[in-house]
């Protein structure tokens, strides 16, 4: 797997997640005081001591409504920049269409271009009746599983206020045609000192699975401003094949202050 693909899913990861059951009918409706339409977060992506690439995130200003349900349109990009263009090309676009009320995926868009190697998907979810169809394969999901970028923005929505140091969370996700349940840790509070200023985060370790790509399970930490908005400030793991650690950057369209200390 490349170090694109690596620094993709550490944004998509930087996240805690909570199972909750499903309503006798219709969706569920979740409060979101997180995020709205607008919002842009832009991240640089360091390759050991190398840049070597930028990655964005956005809540595109627009309604699309999907069988009458408003949606949030996500889009998520990640391209190489500077040299690692010659050495390894990437230009990646992830796109979700995530139901308003419910913060569960609706419709999921995934085109890979990686050094030559391209790939595309997409999946249509079907969450009243626990189906999506993935490229015209049918599978059964749990009820409101979530997609890579859904379960971005569904976590932030969470009430941290109260989180305990080595408490473990977890959610059902649909990634690569599979149910795969992500396990996460809660670590400590911290300042961090990064591109944007001192900010007032959570630490978090996602528990990975060791072998692949990473050489332990705790080989990977976020750092989760410690406010309204629970944006990723800063990723970074240990790997197979060197480190990769991704900086909050820029932000812009944030509904409440950020933590930054002064």
């Amino acid at each position: 797997m490349s170090f694109r693909s690596v620094a993709i899913r550490l944004t998509l990861l930087c996240v805690i997640f909570y199972s909750i059951p499903a309503q006798a009918q219709g969706l569920r409706k979740i409060k979101n005081e997180a995020f709205k339409r607008g919002e842009q977060l832009t991240y640089r992506i360091h390759y050991g001591i190398f840049d070597a690439g930028k990655a964005t995130i956005s809540v595109e200003n627009e309604n699309k409504q999907i069988d009458g349900r408003n949606t949030y349109h996500i889009i998520g990009l990640g391209n190489s920049t500077g040299t690692f263009n010659f050495f390894f090309k990437v230009r990646d676009r992830y796109e979700s269409f995530i139901d308003e009320d419910a913060l569960c995926p609706m419709i999921f868009i995934r085109r890979v271009d990686e050094g030559g190697f391209k790939f595309s998907q997409d999946m249509v979810f079907d969450q009243q009746y626990h189906k999506v169809n993935s490229s015209g394969k049918e599978f059964t999901i749990p009820n409101y599983v979530q997609d890579m970028i859904s379960a971005f923005y569904y976590a932030r929505t969470f009430d941290y206020t109260n989180e305990k140091p080595g408490k473990i969370d977890s959610v059902v996700t649909f990634v690569d045609n599979e149910v795969w349940t992500l396990k996460i840790k809660f670590v400590r509070r911290d300042t961090l000192d990064c591109d944007i200023g001192k900010v007032s985060c959570m630490v978090f370790e996602p528990m990975v699975q060791k072998g692949r790509i990473f050489k332990h399970d705790d080989d990977l930490q976020v750092w989760i401003s410690d406010d309204k908005n629970h944006i990723p400030v800063r990723a970074q793991a240990s790997i197979l094949v060197g480190s990769i650690k991704l900086d909050l950057e820029s932000y812009s369209g944030l509904p409440n202050d950020m933590a930054i200390v002064k």
